[in-house]
């Protein structure tokens, strides 16, 4: 993973660190839209009229948000209503992006050098231990340096 295709997976880094924390706050069981509405004392109607529409447009969006089905475009329109900005993105098991290539990167090797060694084993070339590992750590290498498609087969 050298130059470019680093400097990239580094950067994206750097912006999805910060969903790091907010992954932690997790979704409040009724949603986002019934939770601020409702902290706010707002009424459905009154939700309803910032956005064009009727309570029960709004209790709609509430209940499509709660089960997970609403676009972005819905939280988007509804966050302008309430004066607020819809941040989206993704945050990863792992810390960094190149962590995730190269466990990737670790299966792709073992399995393909653990295949490999078992067809030479049945032509009785078998190999050593040593020269396994050393031939699953040069693949790794090589498959960070290349970062093929094959790595999310």
């Amino acid at each position: 993973m050298r130059n470019k295709k680093k400097l990239i997976l580094d950067q994206l880094d750097r912006r999805l660190y910060a969903f790091k924390s907010v992954e932690k706050l997790g979704i409040p069981d009724q949603g986002w839209i019934y939770t601020i509405r409702e902290s706010l004392g707002m009424t459905l109607a009154q939700l309803g009229k910032k956005l064009g529409m009727t309570r029960q447009g709004v209790k709609g969006l509430e209940e499509r948000e709660a089960k997970g089905s609403i676009s972005l475009n819905g939280l988007k329109k509804v966050g302008n209503a309430l004066d607020m900005k819809l941040v989206y993105g993704f945050s990863s098991r792992f810390e960094t992006l190149e962590e995730m290539v190269e466990e990737r990167a670790q299966l792709l090797a073992n399995k393909i050098v653990q295949r490999t060694h078992q067809q030479m084993m049945l032509e009785d070339q078998a190999t050593s231990k040593k020269n396994i590992e050393n031939a699953v750590e040069e693949l790794i290498e090589e498959y960070k340096r290349e970062m093929p498609k094959s790595l999310w087969d």
